[in-house]
């Protein structure tokens, strides 16, 4: 076989990457673009997740090759699997997402001839399953969350709850479920909300729907 530098310029091996990339694209396809982005439509979290997903493989995929323990592919895993943008808070349920993105990459990337194709279709089609009827059959209810800079700082205090639910709900024009409380900036006087609310509890006839958080807040 033909080589440059000492470097073989086709390995047989190649054919079975592609495969595994394609099983790996197809299932992060429908994970995060047809059951987590209708939902939640976080563009920025969009690109993060594929990104992750695409890095991670070829990372685990190409050390593999070279015979690194599986015990240094599960570092990688937990290093990655901890890791927190210090410009954004992120939320549970997106961690979750990018934990999952990267499981899936992980598990398609270290597939190897000791695990049988069918034991690694079912493995990611249950992954697909669980978040799809996690999302859609069983949390039907789905919350909905606006990010804001709020002034009214004195309102934040436990006893002054209901003030504050009340505030939102006239200045947004919607019915707050749950506020949780940011960063506080005592010099302004100001504090980052995330305030979260269900979408099927809002009165239609006089609400306009707000454009999903981006997270460019």
């Amino acid at each position: 076989m033909p080589e440059i530098l000492g470097w073989k310029i086709y390995h047989k091996d190649f054919l079975e990457l592609l495969f595994k990339f394609g099983l790996n694209l197809s299932v992060l396809f429908l994970l995060i673009r047809v059951i987590y982005y209708p939902i939640h439509r976080k563009k920025d979290f969009l690109f993060t997740y594929f990104l992750f997903n695409v890095l991670i493989f070829f990372l685990c995929g190409l050390l593999n090759s070279v015979k690194l323990s599986t015990g240094f592919a599960f570092g990688l895993f937990a290093i990655f699997s901890i890791l927190r943008y210090r410009t954004e808070q992120i939320s549970i349920k997106d961690m979750t997402y990018l934990l999952a993105v990267i499981a899936v990459a992980v598990v398609n990337a270290l597939f190897g001839k000791k695990v049988s194709l069918v034991e690694l279709l079912f493995t990611n089609a249950m992954i697909l399953l669980v978040a799809y009827a996690l999302e859609h059959l069983w949390l039907t209810r789905h919350e909905a969350m606006r990010q804001i800079i709020y002034e009214r700082i004195e309102l934040i205090k436990p006893e002054n709850r209901r003030q504050l639910f009340d505030d939102l709900h006239t200045r947004l024009g919607v019915k707050v479920s749950r506020v949780e409380v940011g960063r506080i900036d005592l010099l302004r006087d100001t504090a980052q909300l995330r305030v979260f609310y269900y979408e099927d509890e809002q009165d239609h006839a006089g609400f306009i729907e707000m454009p999903a958080d981006d997270g460019d807040d």
